[in-house]
């Protein structure tokens, strides 16, 4: 069995030997699923401890929304919501901290406050973004997302969802490499739904292995989205968590890294569960 990879969260080594929960902290009023709900520091510690006595290995702070149309929010309120919550989460939980940002001057405030993991869902295309993440010893998730979050869905269009996204990743992760950024730095993720249609996502789930095949370790966030929605026939975002749980394990079986999710406590149960019983356990996976 080859040997797992490493991720190395500015310091923190991460062993990706069985797939790994990030938990969502959505410090934002506006966010799809929980907006509002953690806006207050207090409520997102709390959040934050219970995410990881559930199971999280890692949390994912944002503070600017993503969802489709969302408008964005200022510089100084992105910090404003975000720095003093990872400075206090710094020193409550043992897990990693992931700033979710495509503002080059957050990353770095983050980082100095705490975060050892990028997550630009905008794949380090922002003036500065790549240099910042190179000087920050910070391990980075690079998305891919067509258009902005407000315009993404506005009939995105590919001859090839799959082999496009690939080669996007690829070369955002070389251009990393040419830098001097280790390849034990870098994760990618594909972007389910952010300037995809419903079939996109499909095809990029269903091809994975593809993804996986780039030799970088994948993080996969389909928590609640649409996609889950219309595959159980429009359900809303509060029916969402079964199927949103179903498949981050369906994407853990495909060989994803990473499982981005809302729902920690019953991902961590189905991982279980299938570490101890599916008869077919991917390579990087040593928990069965």
């Amino acid at each position: 069995m080859p040997d797992p990879l490493i991720l190395d969260c500015a310091g923190h080594r991460l062993s990706l030997d069985r797939p790994r929960i990030m938990g969502i902290l959505n410090v934002t009023p506006d966010s799809f699923s929980d907006g509002g709900r953690y806006a207050q520091m207090q409520a997102a510690i709390e959040h934050a401890r219970a995410m990881v006595t559930a199971g999280a290995d890692l949390i994912d702070v944002g503070g600017e929304s993503t969802r489709p149309g969302a408008e964005p929010v200022t510089l100084e309120e992105e910090l404003r919501r975000v720095i003093p919550v990872l400075s206090a989460l710094r020193a409550e939980v043992v897990v990693p901290l992931s700033i979710d940002t495509s503002k080059p001057e957050v990353m770095r405030a983050a980082v100095d406050a705490g975060a050892g993991l990028i997550n630009d869902v905008n794949g380090l295309r922002a003036p500065g973004a790549m240099a910042a993440v190179m000087a920050s010893g910070a391990a980075v998730c690079i998305m891919h997302m067509r258009g902005t979050p407000r315009s993404m869905q506005q009939q995105p269009q590919y001859e090839d969802v799959v082999a496009e996204v690939s080669a996007f990743l690829a070369g955002q992760a070389a251009a990393l490499r040419a830098h001097g950024v280790a390849a034990q730095r870098i994760v990618l993720d594909p972007g389910f739904g952010f300037g995809k249609t419903f079939e996109h996502n499909v095809a990029l789930f269903r091809q994975l292995p593809d993804l996986v095949a780039l030799g970088y370790p994948v993080l996969v966030g389909v928590s609640r989205k649409s996609m889950i929605g219309k595959i159980l026939g429009g359900r809303p975002v509060t029916d969402r968590p079964l199927g949103s749980v179903v498949a981050a394990v369906l994407a853990a079986r495909a060989g994803a890294h990473i499982l981005r999710v809302h729902d920690v406590a019953e991902t961590a149960d189905a991982l279980a569960i299938r570490a101890a019983l599916d008869p077919i356990v991917d390579d990087h996976d040593t928990t069965a």
